[in-house]
């Protein structure tokens, strides 16, 4: 079993924590692609939007008659074959989201949690004690933990730590997300990620819950269940349903 240590926001070393081998454990990378790809698709506004014949400006009279003019037939100025007509089979307003099962959204995250731990990018401190809503004390506090790059803040969910959102939201590279919202997309886009005590320990219970009995390894001095003797069904054989019938 992994551990990890953890630290306050002055960057001293305060206690450590046991980490599950069935979450920091192996990394799937294409669970990974497959999470982001769907959380971008999801994204997408979607807006984009062409004129069809019925769409663009223009008078809908027939502009000559159908038969006898030796020209071509046309219906209406508004005709895609003409120019300012309508487009045809142009983009329209849509939705790019799509089903995505859960739990292959939580194995991209015990996936995304692994690769942070792999590379040491993964802090978890006690607690954001942020006594005052300052930028630049906070700033000091992230220094102190050696976080010069973009960074991600857990926290735990419905967690009124006010000063921590304003001291947070004017840095440039810093988000804070709560501990049920966070998706592999921001462990992945940002450099660091910072997990509070409560925030990974909840974490780490819900996505270990979450594990299916196959992937479950049993723990030392946890044996199998004995398996029932299954007895195999009895067959009459033919010469005696024979006599029977006689």
């Amino acid at each position: 079993m992994a551990t990890i240590d953890i630290h306050n926001l002055s960057g001293a070393k305060v206690g450590s924590l046991d980490l599950a081998d069935e979450i920091f454990g192996a990394v799937n990378e294409d669970l990974l692609w497959e999470a982001i790809k769907h959380y971008r698709a999801a994204q997408r506004a979607g807006t984009h939007a062409t004129k069809n014949k019925k769409l663009v400006s223009g008078a809908g009279k027939k502009l000559w008659k159908q038969k006898g003019t030796g020209r071509a037939r046309v219906g209406s100025i508004r005709s895609p074959l003409w120019r300012h007509g309508g487009t045809v089979h142009g983009p329209q307003p849509r939705s790019y989201d799509y089903a995505f099962p859960r739990k292959k959204l939580l194995g991209a995250l015990r996936s995304a949690l692994a690769s942070k731990l792999a590379d040491g990018k993964l802090i978890v401190v006690n607690a954001f004690d942020v006594k005052e809503p300052k930028s630049k004390q906070f700033r000091a506090a992230l220094d102190a933990l050696k976080v010069d790059g973009t960074v991600l803040l857990i926290e735990v969910p419905k967690h009124e730590n006010r000063n921590l959102a304003l001291s947070s939201r004017n840095l440039e590279g810093v988000q804070l997300v709560s501990g049920n919202e966070v998706h592999p997309y921001h462990l992945l886009r940002y450099d660091r990620a910072i997990f509070s005590r409560p925030a990974i320990e909840k974490l780490q219970i819900s996505l270990k819950s979450s594990i299916s009995k196959r992937q479950h390894k049993p723990e030392e001095g946890e044996g199998k269940a004995p398996k029932k003797a299954s007895r195999a069904p009895r067959r009459r054989a033919r010469h005696e349903k024979a006599a029977e019938v006689a």
